[in-house]
C-alpha cells in the first residue's frame, strides 16, 4: 500500500463523513463549513495521488481501479446531497452520473479487449469545473449565484462532450462480432 493508494483510501473514507456534515440538520450552518473542507481536501488528494503515482512510478492495479472509483464515488455523493438540500436539479445529476457509468462500463469492455482508455483532457477539464461547481454549491452564497449558475452549465456541456470525445475516440472498443 503505498502513498497514491493511501491517499485514494482516504479519499474514500472522507466521503460518509462529507455526506454527514452535508446533510446533518444539527450541524448547522458549520456543517456546511466542515462539508467544503473535507470536499476540497478529498478532491485534492485526488490531484495528489495521481502526480505522486506518475512521478514516483508508483502506479499500481489498486490505483488503476480505485482511483477513478473514488473520484466517481466522491463526486456522485456530493451531487445528490445538493440535490436532496435542492441546490441543482435531478435531471443535471442524472446526466453527469449517467456519463460516469457509460465511462466506466466503456472502460471494463476496453479493458477486457486488451485496451486501457486514458483519462482525456476533456474529461480531466470536466473534472475541474465539477469540483468548482460543487464546491460553490456547499458555499452556496447568493452573490455567487449567476456564477454558480454558469460554471454548473459549463460543467454539464464538458460531461456531454467528454462522453462523445471519450466514444469517438474509442469507438473500435465496441465492434460487435
Amino acid at each position: 500500500m503505498n502513498l497514491p493508494n493511501k491517499l485514494t483510501v482516504l479519499r474514500v473514507l472522507m466521503i460518509p463523513f462529507f455526506v454527514l456534515f452535508m446533510l446533518l440538520p444539527a450541524a448547522g450552518k458549520y456543517g456546511n463549513i466542515v462539508a467544503l473542507v473535507l470536499f476540497i481536501a478529498a478532491s485534492l488528494t485526488d490531484m495528489l495521488d495521481g502526480k505522486i503515482a506518475r512521478k514516483y512510478n508508483l502506479i499500481t492495479d489498486f490505483g488503476k481501479f480505485m482511483d477513478p472509483l473514488a473520484d466517481k464515488m466522491l463526486v456522485s455523493s456530493a451531487l445528490i446531497c445538493l440535490v436532496a438540500l435542492d441546490r441543482i436539479p435531478a435531471w443535471i445529476v442524472i446526466v453527469i452520473i449517467s456519463r460516469e457509468f457509460i465511462i466506466s462500463g466503456f472502460r471494463l469492455i476496453a479493458a477486457d479487449n486488451g485496451v486501457v482508455i486514458a483519462a482525456s483532457r476533456w474529461g480531466k477539464i470536466k473534472t475541474v469545473f465539477q469540483m468548482i461547481m460543487v464546491i460553490l454549491m456547499i458555499l452556496n452564497l447568493p452573490a455567487l449565484s449567476a456564477v454558480t449558475d454558469i460554471v454548473m452549465w459549463i460543467a454539464l456541456i464538458l460531461t456531454v462532450v467528454s462522453l462523445a470525445d471519450y466514444l469517438l475516440k474509442n469507438k473500435g472498443v465496441l465492434k460487435i462480432e
